[in-house]
């Protein structure tokens, strides 16, 4: 009798955790707080790559806000420099000092140019965007399909392969309503930001659509920051440099 009690509360114990660990809703979560705070600031040096191995680099300056508001500021190169862009939800923005004017922009166009659209640049959190479809496991991972929650999203369908000990994310596909791949997204070089924060230092993306371009992402600088609401409003967009002072 003793034995079998033993077994019967191990095995209650167990069943939460288990169910927990299954629970793609909360996989998705934890993926995008390890991944960035809710609210920070970070640097970030995008390189784009062409198929006769010429390269154009920009520098950003970003800060995010809880769950789905982001603003940039490009540092270089010297065309660019001065440009901001706001998001804030699905609604997104570009400001050319020369310009005066916000203009609205859309997620899949890209103010850089490269294989990088303008939501990979202004990602808000996932589950801000997706729905968890279906999870399984393979290996040492956990495959999340995650679902649109409307047509404004830039991809209809992730899959996102996540490491089960770190839970953040390996590589991501992404897809278009037809079911054709757009781009592939891999995650690399781990690196402590500091803080709580550690995840992969560089994004690398290709696709299928554009052979022979390659984007990549890099991170430095990344640590928790919450500022003014006032900061993530078209008013704000010329005034984005007060922040790095």
């Amino acid at each position: 009798m003793r034995l079998l009690h033993y077994i019967l509360t191990v095995c209650l114990f167990l069943l939460p955790t288990a169910a927990m660990a299954l629970d793609g809703k909360e996989i998705l979560q934890k993926v995008d707080r390890n991944l960035e705070p809710e609210s920070y600031e970070s640097y970030r040096k995008l390189i784009n790559i062409e198929p006769d191995a010429s390269r154009k680099e920009f520098v950003i300056y970003s800060v995010k806000s809880g769950r789905d508001k982001i603003v940039t500021l490009f540092l270089s190169p010297a065309s660019d420099k001065g440009r901001t862009t706001l998001r804030q939800g699905e609604n997104m923005w570009l400001y050319i000092p020369n310009v005066g004017k916000p203009i609205r922009i859309t997620s899949l166009q890209s103010v850089t140019g490269g294989v990088f659209n303008n939501a990979d640049i202004m990602r808000v959190d996932y589950t801000e965007e997706y729905d968890v479809a279906t999870l399984s496991e393979q290996g040492d991972t956990y495959l999340l399909t995650l679902k649109a929650k409307n047509t404004s999203v830039a991809y209809d369908q992730l899959k996102m392969t996540v490491d089960k000990a770190l839970l953040l994310p390996r590589e991501i596909e992404a897809y278009a309503s037809s079911g054709m791949l757009i781009k592939t997204l891999h995650f690399k070089d781990l690196k402590d930001f500091g803080d709580g924060v550690k995840r992969p230092a560089t994004i690398e993306t290709d696709s299928p659509l554009y052979k022979g371009y390659r984007s990549v992402m890099l991170y430095s600088g990344l640590k928790k920051r919450s500022v003014s609401p006032e900061v993530f409003t078209l008013g704000y967009m010329p005034r984005i440099e007060e922040l790095r002072k």
